[in-house]
């Protein structure tokens, strides 16, 4: 296969795993705690696998294959933390400036969980194209 196939498995199950982690173990009380009444009591699937879907797609086009051609995996997690923090920014910084309830302390700590995230997967795509293409 492809390193590009590989990039995406090997991102799309780091962010899957990590993500499901923070969200439905570690994180699950303080998001209730903070969000109160603007959380669903159970997530809407489809919008959430065209997020992942389209999310690690853009992790891959815009940090692992750039980082795989400059066979860097310092700038794979790097760009990929900066990529995080600016697309998850857009989401936060938007929602606390559109919101009520959505506060400073949420903003910033959802911010700073995407580019570790970001940069986990991004990582994590890179050592499997690297790794497992022919």
């Amino acid at each position: 296969m492809s390193k590009a196939v590989w990039a995406y498995i090997g991102a799309l199950l780091a962010f899957l795993v990590l993500d499901g982690l923070w969200l439905g173990v570690l994180m699950t009380s303080t998001y209730k705690e903070l969000l109160g009444s603007l959380m669903l009591a159970q997530p809407k699937w489809g919008p959430a696998i065209v997020f992942y879907l389209a999310y690690v797609l853009g992790v891959v086009f815009f940090v692992v294959l750039p980082a795989l051609a400059r066979a860097s995996a310092r700038r794979a997690a790097l760009t990929g933390a900066f990529f995080g923090l600016v697309a998850y920014g857009t989401y936060d910084m938007t929602n606390w400036a559109t919101l009520q309830g959505w506060s400073a302390q949420l903003a910033l700590m959802d911010m700073a969980w995407g580019g570790l995230l970001t940069c986990l997967a991004s990582l994590s795509g890179y050592w499997a194209a690297r790794k497992l293409a022919s």
